[in-house]
């Protein structure tokens, strides 16, 4: 939340006629108190020039009273499945935004996590994955939304979310399985198990056979969440 203030008006103009090229700093005074203002002369009608207090102008006692508005406004934050865990981490949108980036990450490990916006698993599990993300930037990490792909992960035999598959160049996909915050530990022995330095033989694999354009998902089909 971002507060700006600012100077809209004020009783008097006396004040930033006195305020001129010849001083700088103008003193304001109050008989002998010595109670001393200094103000800027070219901060005068400024919106960082805040003024909270009455200021005596006259041995009459007349107050001059600047009358500040304060407008609040809020900024938007990012939902917390648009927030990314760095340049690895890639969000789908299209079967075929997937199957190129399978074939895009070359000898890479590719980790696949299926999730629901409205899943609270996927939701607990998603910092955890973005940290893993940052400490792994030799991984790319795809994130697929379930809701928005359902023929694509229908294909993909996606009945459970988090839902994960890791996939290597010409190996194709090395395992998949279902995960939950406290069962977090199966994607780090995966990741210990799949990302040893090695080099494929043959073109990348991808999702082999598996026909990912073809599918049509049931109407009001929804994917359960793991516990």
């Amino acid at each position: 939340m971002a507060a700006f203030v600012r100077l809209l008006s004020f009783d008097s103009s006396s004040l930033c006629t006195s305020l001129n090229s010849h001083h700088q700093n103008q003193l304001l005074s109050k008989n002998n108190s010595k109670r001393v203002l200094s103000v800027a002369a070219d901060s005068c009608l400024s919106s960082d020039f805040i003024v909270n207090s009455r200021f005596s102008m006259n041995p009459r006692k007349e107050s001059l009273q600047f009358k500040i508005h304060a407008t609040i406004t809020e900024t938007e934050q990012p939902k917390w499945w648009e927030k990314n865990g760095g340049p690895n981490m890639v969000d789908i949108h299209s079967t075929q935004e997937f199957l190129n980036a399978l074939s895009e990450a070359g000898d890479k490990l590719v980790i696949v996590e299926f999730y629901g916006t409205w899943c609270a698993s996927c939701r607990a599990l998603f910092p955890k994955l973005c940290k893993t993300a940052q400490e792994h930037p030799e991984i790319v990490f795809l994130k697929v939304n379930f809701d928005e792909n359902k023929p694509m992960c229908k294909n993909l035999n996606v009945k459970v979310l988090p839902y994960f598959h890791f996939y290597r160049g010409a190996d194709g996909q090395l395992e998949s399985f279902s995960c939950s915050l406290a069962k977090f530990q199966k994607i780090k022995d995966a990741i210990l198990m799949h990302n040893t330095d090695r080099c494929s033989i043959g073109p990348v694999k991808g999702v082999g056979d598996v026909n990912l354009e073809t599918a049509s998902a049931p109407k009001n089909k929804q994917a359960e969440s793991s516990t």
